[in-house]
């Protein structure tokens, strides 16, 4: 039957998890960012920042409250009081900096792309498992209260046989950004793409297949894909990805008893509308009035992270590594098929 109403997002509160106390790797935009809304909207406490200039840990620890800065990782890793470490630097030394940290007994959250490639993630995985400690990727989508409604949705059978998932995300990436950068590991698909890609394992697990056409910019990296993953049965996801444009960021997913579509944004928090099949079908709708706007919901993943190792997890059960390693493994084809390889892959 189709519902009337949307269910209720199932989330833990903030107020409800233990205060973790955290570090901070790379204090870039993302990471401020990352700061400001873990201070707005958390109990998290913020204990320590390190950079590679002990000046510009200092400069964001002034901005943000924060007691230590350092002007080295191993002195962040050596204290104590730091339970769980947030790693913002650039993805092409995600692999080193987390595998120092686990080795260092942290916990962390790994900003996505959680490695360059799905043999790096491995790397990552086994050392944590090994260690015994908490790891996860930032896919901050995964914690915001419409993927909760998403998820019921999906459990409940609302949207019957899943026909087809369409998600896009395209932004002008200037000249001399690291996006555009290969020594950086950049790329549409790993900074921009990986969201869709992420929407549509959500919804239909990894692809048998992908077939993806695209372009290279003159740097090598690449700037935009069209992406077909087929799917055990019927189903099929239909994503895009630029940095050549901005582009509507929606998503869906067509069912066979109901459609779903995302609002614009769909990686941040938005609106849902879920409609009968049919071009006149009558339609439920949902936005989200938490007051939690835009990039302050990287907060929730952060409440999200201290109910999962409160709870005695090693890993996020919505998003779990395993998930992580396919996710890498779609991108690490998309990108080989026009051409596009890193060194390590020589």
């Amino acid at each position: 039957m189709f519902p009337t109403t949307f269910p209720a997002p199932i989330i833990p509160a903030a107020d409800s998890v233990p205060a973790l106390r955290w570090g901070i790797m790379a204090p870039g935009g993302i990471a401020a960012t990352f700061a400001e809304a873990v201070l707005a909207h958390t109990g998290q406490k913020l204990v320590a920042v390190a950079s590679r200039s002990l000046d510009r840990a200092q400069d964001f620890a002034n901005t943000w409250g924060i007691e230590k800065a350092y002007g080295d990782y191993a002195e962040l890793l050596a204290n104590p009081d730091v339970d769980v470490i947030y790693i913002a630097a650039q993805q092409h030394v995600h692999r080193d900096l987390a595998l120092q940290s686990i080795a260092a007994g942290k916990h962390i959250l790994v900003e996505k792309p959680f490695a360059m490639t799905g043999a790096e993630a491995r790397e990552i995985v086994a050392a944590a498992r090994t260690a015994g400690v908490f790891a996860m990727e930032a896919m901050w989508t995964r914690y915001l209260p419409q993927t909760s409604i998403i998820n019921q949705l999906i459990a409940d059978g609302t949207l019957g046989d899943t026909r087809l998932v369409t998600a896009d995300h395209g932004q002008f990436i200037p000249e001399g950004h690291r996006v555009r950068s290969l020594e950086s590991g950049g790329g549409a698909l790993l900074d921009l793409g990986i969201y869709p890609i992420a929407f549509a394992s959500q919804i239909l697990g990894s692809p048998t297949a992908v077939h993806n056409v695209g372009s290279l910019i003159d740097s090598g990296v690449d700037a935009q894909s069209l992406l077909t993953l087929s799917y055990a049965g019927a189903a099929q996801a239909q994503l895009n990805t630029t940095l050549l444009a901005r582009t509507p960021t929606r998503a869906s997913v067509a069912g066979s008893d109901a459609r779903l579509e995302v609002g614009s944004g769909f990686f941040t928090p938005t609106s849902l509308r879920l409609s009968k099949p049919g071009f006149t079908g009558e339609s439920i709708h949902w936005a989200d009035e938490t007051g939690i706007v835009a990039h302050y919901g990287l907060s929730y993943q952060a409440t999200a992270l201290a109910s999962f190792v409160a709870q005695g997890l090693n890993e996020s059960p919505v998003h779990t590594l395993a998930e992580t390693v396919a996710i890498l493994d779609t991108i690490d084809s998309a990108r080989w098929q026009l051409g596009y390889r890193f060194q390590s892959e020589q």
